[in-house]
């Protein structure tokens, strides 16, 4: 059985990249594709348990170092329960987050740098990196305020996932330059969306992408 194809979606929280997902996993559904579909972290049992820690509002003082050992604990547990085996199926997986997420956020935002991150990954994940990232990347103000309003109703349902938006707007400036970094540097692997058009177009745009680099896979 051929080996399935692995897309991550990629970006700020408030960017769309999770609706994304989901219209995506829907459409390749309809069409008679296998899919498995995770997020990081979290997804596993351990990975909720880790994504409960770093999320949440009430935790403090976590050191950059730590968030970014926790952050691998998480991946280092859905690589090998959910998204290799599912790949060995020849299932196509869609990752809520994955490598990039955290050389943005915790290499970026946090100063940790690029080098750590990639040297973990490659202690951690080995070789296995995404056949496809989507980065959203819509305008900075409209992601933030987004991902607040979001987190904001979630907290009136007993959810708080509030812990990265209470950062100062500088942090999300250097995680912003980080993935376009990323995107230069991984420009074969990654594909920047931009638009501040419809979730409907974005979505067709993403399919068409995908559908592409499939059609690329068979030949």
């Amino acid at each position: 059985m051929p080996r399935g194809f692995f897309i991550t979606f990629e970006g700020l929280d408030g960017s769309g990249k999770s609706t994304q997902l989901r219209l995506l996993a829907r459409s390749l559904q309809e069409r008679g594709r296998t899919v498995t579909t995770t997020r990081q972290p979290g997804g596993t049992e351990i990975g909720d348990r880790i994504r409960a820690l770093l999320l949440h509002s009430i935790t403090q003082n976590v050191v950059p170092l730590a968030e970014m050992a926790l952050m691998f604990a998480d991946r280092a547990q859905s690589i090998q329960q959910i998204i290799i085996p599912a790949l060995a199926e020849g299932q196509i997986v869609l990752c809520d987050r994955f490598t990039d997420s955290t050389e943005a956020y915790q290499g970026g935002g946090r100063g940790l740098g690029s080098e750590r991150v990639l040297a973990m990954h490659h202690s951690v994940c080995g070789d296995l990196w995404p056949d496809l990232t989507l980065l959203m990347l819509p305008d900075l103000d409209a992601s933030l305020a987004r991902a607040r309003r979001r987190n904001l109703r979630q907290q009136t349902h007993g959810a708080d996932e509030n812990r990265f938006e209470a950062e100062e707007r500088a942090f999300y400036e250097r995680v912003f330059s980080a993935y376009r970094e990323i995107a230069t540097r991984d420009h074969l692997r990654v594909v920047t969306i931009e638009d501040n058009t419809s979730v409907e177009a974005i979505e067709q745009r993403i399919l068409a992408i995908v559908t592409d680099r499939l059609t690329q896979l068979r030949t």
